[in-house]
């Protein structure tokens, strides 16, 4: 059995006398230490998938398997951060430590994302980048074995989006983590070890990839 199985899933939002469809009968399966992405232009359903996938959201039908799961065993990263305002960086990392008994030391996790020099400002006090950057240094810290992440490098520069890229592999190679990334962005695709592309809420196509790219040696 696969370690994440998504089956017939549909999402049906009402608004009203009006029924809008978010997911249309999706499946796909992702394997244990895979690297996964989500393929699809906005509006395609992917941060519904995910959102699924992490328990923040439930479908109208169908099935979502995962092994083992448990609420420790998840990392999310926010599209729009979701960081505590009045936490500084380091404190909004080690809110991973009130989770997990085994969470990485939160100054080291920020250093990792280039962060060394910033663990004592305020969300307030960082660009839209930095404030991301805590926000997959605050995921990666649980040392999950999942890790959900929603357009992780959308507002970051190439070279930090690449830089983040590479935590974000290394904790699917290096730690066996599984990762899935949802991205509009198909330029990264070739690191994936599985890429799912939606179009209008559907699976249009699942691709696997025998051999992915490091990302050293990606460009776009």
């Amino acid at each position: 059995m696969a370690y994440i199985e998504m089956k017939n899933s549909t999402k049906l939002y009402h608004m009203g006398s009006t029924t809008i469809t978010a997911n249309d009968n999706v499946s796909f399966t992702i394997e244990q230490g895979e690297l996964a992405i989500i393929l699809g232009a906005s509006g395609a359903g992917k941060s519904t998938v995910l959102n699924i996938l992490g328990g923040m959201d439930t479908n109208t039908s169908g099935q979502v398997i995962i092994a083992g799961y448990r609420r420790t065993d998840i990392g999310f990263v926010f599209q729009f951060y979701n960081l505590v305002a009045n936490l500084t960086a380091r404190e909004n990392v080690e809110l991973a430590s009130q989770i997990v008994p085994d969470a990485q030391d939160a100054r080291q996790a920020l250093a990792d994302v280039g962060l060394a020099d910033r663990v004592d400002n305020f969300p307030a006090q960082l660009s839209g980048g930095e404030q991301q950057r805590v926000a997959i240094a605050r995921a990666v810290a649980k040392n999950p074995k999942i890790l959900l992440c929603d357009e992780p490098t959308g507002a970051l520069d190439y070279n930090t989006g690449k830089q983040v890229l590479r935590i974000l592999q290394d904790m699917s190679r290096k730690k066996g983590a599984t990762v899935v990334i949802v991205t509009h962005n198909s330029a990264i695709a070739p690191i994936a070890d599985r890429v799912i592309r939606m179009h209008d809420g559907r699976v249009s196509s699942i691709e696997v990839n025998e051999h992915p790219m490091d990302i050293e040696e990606l460009e776009w």
